[in-house]
């Protein structure tokens, strides 16, 4: 046993504690062995309509050629992709992989300024968007470089009647396409049509070849482009599926990803790993829409679930939630921020199966650590570093400290990028000579090898000389039985350096700030005591429901 590694001895059985990187060159190796093994079992559905392993391998390789036929695009050209969860999304991410191309996944909430920025960073030539979002594509076209746009609707993989319907009613009905007019557009089914009506050229890819630029970032300051190589990209699907076999099927089970698939935690955990395990996804388009993801829950019995803290919190709250047919659940996993003891009690309860959690970043493909899915007990861990991942908890030297002290957690592994995108002084601040990628979190690793976040070193707040982390001040308040959300920031002060400010959803009026006070005076040490109290009808969050506490500070 590697004593430098005491989380190899809290494995699950079954888990390995390495992985092959190396066992597929490139997505599209493991995409077109997926596609081979699967055939004849459903690998996507979305609105009632499934798609099965082999029509999305046909349909993705006509994307494919209709990019090398069709387009003057060649092997590691950029290829961005703007749409919300819908059958076109893998179709389209799995073609401009088998053409060799990269990825650049976008936001389809973007503004004007954000979309302009990321497309012309990423020199992108082509992108395929929702017509919903073609009118801000239209704003920002003559400031980037793009040389086709192909342009999907809502329904365009439905049978043919469900489909005229269902672009007529976002059109004229609900009126959630604005008027838009590109000179370089093309529509997505005569892309697919020409694809298939010419030949696909077989490619060989490099493993170190990019695969994605992601883009991160965003809420400190300008977006950078992680490049997320083939073999990036691999190892982390490998990491994820050996963590999830033992208590997965993979084949067949139905995987619900409400989460954007642009985001990278359900890019790798739900879309490349099941598709790579053989799973079923499930997809949905607008997870904000709760009841009518309630009523998705309700149409059969699903075996796995991904999503962040805010969103079970609004399924737990929500009407008739706990009479969903949980029989075949066998577990949930949250990402992208953290989840609270209070949800992951109250989850495990009406479930019956514990609500895990996992750890990463986009510069790690993300995913870096997760508890057991059979761990029914909540530590309030991030769980064990993934098979094949070294994780260190680090001084403001850069050294490496003993378990149980806290530090900067450092990261190395197979799933680590290989840099920022045309910006190697942003590579070097955060990658080591050895490898080690500074991830900016603060945390620690106890005795058995569970790693714990203490929080986000930027989101540190120092009180009279003492850190306050936000994330143990919000999973108190969190717990009282008349809030539903809580954020803590810290504010200037004069006297201390910063104080606590406290932002609160409450369940009703009745909640004063004087009952809320005296509650944190009772489960907080004084300085951790918020000084302020705002109550909010709701909290600012990102594009995955993740809290967004500098525009709470600002």
């Amino acid at each position: 046993m590697d004593e430098l590694r005491p989380w190899l001895r809290s494995y699950p059985n079954g888990v390995p504690a390495e992985i092959n990187p190396d066992e597929f060159n490139s997505l599209k190796e493991l995409l077109e062995d997926s596609f081979q093994k699967n055939s004849g079992l459903t690998a996507f559905s979305n609105s009632g309509v499934a798609m099965r392993f082999e029509e999305i391998d046909q349909l993705s390789r006509h994307f494919a050629t209709y990019l090398q036929s069709d387009t003057d695009l060649q092997p590691g050209d950029r290829v961005a992709i703007m749409l919300p969860n819908l059958l076109q999304y893998p179709i389209v991410t799995f073609g401009i992989l088998r053409a060799g191309m990269v990825v650049v996944n976008v936001n389809p909430l973007y503004t004007a300024r954000e979309l302009e920025h990321q497309l012309s960073d990423s020199g992108a030539k082509v992108i395929v968007v929702l017509e919903n979002f073609a009118a801000v594509l239209q704003s920002v076209l003559s400031k980037v470089k793009l040389e086709k746009v192909i342009v999907t609707a809502v329904g365009d993989h439905f049978p043919i009647f469900k489909r005229a319907m269902t672009n007529l009613f976002v059109r004229y009905i609900k009126k959630l396409v604005p008027s838009w007019k590109i000179e370089i557009a093309e529509s997505y089914l005569k892309a697919i049509t020409k694809g298939k009506n010419s030949s696909y050229k077989d490619i060989t890819i490099c493993s170190k070849s990019a695969a994605f630029l992601q883009y991160t970032g965003g809420t400190t300051g300008t977006p950078k482009g992680a490049i997320l190589t083939h073999r990036n990209m691999v190892s982390n699907v490998l990491q994820a599926a050996a963590w999830a076999k033992p208590f997965l099927n993979g084949r067949g089970d139905l995987v619900v990803t409400p989460l954007p698939l642009y985001h990278v935690f359900s890019l790798t955990a739900n879309l490349l790993c099941f598709i790579y395990l053989g799973g079923h996804n499930l997809l949905v388009t607008n997870p904000r829409d709760i009841r009518s993801l309630i009523r998705e829950l309700r149409r059969q019995p699903f075996t796995y679930l991904t999503g962040v803290n805010t969103l079970f919190n609004a399924l737990l709250n929500y009407p008739g939630f706990s009479r969903i047919n949980f029989s075949k659940h066998k577990a949930t996993m949250g990402g992208g921020m953290a989840v609270q003891a209070s949800i992951a009690e109250e989850w495990q309860a009406i479930t019956g199966r514990p609500l895990a959690q996992g750890y990463g970043l986009t510069e790690a493909s993300p995913i870096v650590s997760a508890t057991p899915l059979d761990m029914f007990e909540f530590n309030g861990s991030v769980g064990l570093p993934l098979p094949s991942t070294e994780v260190i908890i680090c001084d403001e030297a850069g050294t490496a400290m003993n378990l149980g002290k806290v530090g900067e957690i450092h990261i190395r592994g197979p799933q680590v990028m290989s840099g920022y995108w045309k910006n190697p002084k942003a590579t070097t601040d955060i990658l080591s000579d050895e490898g080690w990628l500074k991830t900016g979190d603060i945390g620690r690793i106890d005795e058995h090898g569970f790693l714990y976040i203490e929080d986000r070193k930027k989101d540190l707040i120092l009180v009279s000389g003492f850190n306050v982390y936000p994330n143990e001040i919000e999973d108190v308040v969190v717990a009282h039985p008349e809030v539903i959300e809580a954020a803590a920031v810290g504010i200037p002060d004069e006297h201390s350096g910063e104080t606590v400010r406290l932002f609160v959803v409450r369940k009703t009026p009745l909640l004063k700030k004087e009952r809320l006070m005296e509650y944190c005076r009772k489960n907080l040490t004084g300085y951790k005591r918020p000084r302020d109290i705002v109550f909010m009808d709701k909290l600012p969050k990102n594009n995955i429901g993740k809290i967004l506490r500098r525009e709470l500070r600002e």
